[in-house]
């Protein structure tokens, strides 16, 4: 097992298990269109990937109507959903030990930064974070792939064989196959063990104490 430097983790589904959030600000965007949804569970699969290709993918919307659905979410997104959220047992610990160990702590999302620094904020986890990466509400770092590339230059990191990057789905293990990084699926957020090795993950984990195991025990 390699010792890596810099840990890139995902939020949603790695350090917040962030269903119930997403879930309902996406049920509100869809219903702006007149569509319901009967369970939530159904729209599990919007957590991880870009909202926007989301909407597209699963719904079959327009270009124009993708965005319109993503200014809906956003509108319920900023004032109720983003608090909709709660950490998974141990994750806390486990960002603690990791600075205690000298790794850099990096957060990769999809999300929106401005979006994702409030959330870490809330529960006081920014301390952890040595660099914090999300997309734009302009739609700029759209990928996954352009969150870790754009983290890559910013800090500058040269031996890609020190990042690893974390996550629960394929669009984590993709962007870091795509700029040449490890990548560690995790399984008890919102992807599932098919979907994490056939993206290509070099290793998968089912818990966060096995999570710890794999990068913080020599």
């Amino acid at each position: 097992m390699k010792q890596y430097k810099y840990l890139l983790l995902d939020l949603d589904g790695t350090i917040t298990d962030s269903e119930t959030g997403i879930t309902r600000c996406v049920e509100y965007a869809l219903n702006h269109f007149g569509i319901q949804v009967d369970d939530l569970r159904e729209l599990s699969p919007f957590i991880g990937p870009p909202l926007l290709d989301s909407f597209k993918d699963f719904y079959n919307f327009t270009d124009e109507q993708a965005a319109i659905a993503v200014e809906k979410y956003r509108e319920r997104y900023e004032k109720k959903g983003i608090l909709e959220n709660k950490l998974y047992p141990g994750i806390g610990e486990f960002l603690a030990e990791a600075r205690l160990k000298d790794k850099i702590v990096i957060l990769a999302t999809s999300k929106p930064e401005i979006f994702a620094k409030r959330i870490l904020d809330y529960f006081e986890l920014s301390n952890y974070f040595s660099f914090v990466a999300g997309s734009g509400l302009d739609g700029s770092l759209h990928t996954k792939t352009d969150v870790i590339d754009y983290i890559l230059q910013s800090n500058k990191i040269i031996d890609l064989s020190s990042v690893v990057m974390i996550g629960d789905r394929k669009h984590d293990i993709i962007g870091a196959k795509n700029v040449g990084i490890d990548s560690i699926g995790v399984l008890y957020g919102f992807g599932d063990y098919k979907e994490l090795s056939e993206a290509g993950a070099d290793y998968i984990v089912e818990d966060i104490p096995a999570l710890r195991k794999l990068l913080l025990e020599k």
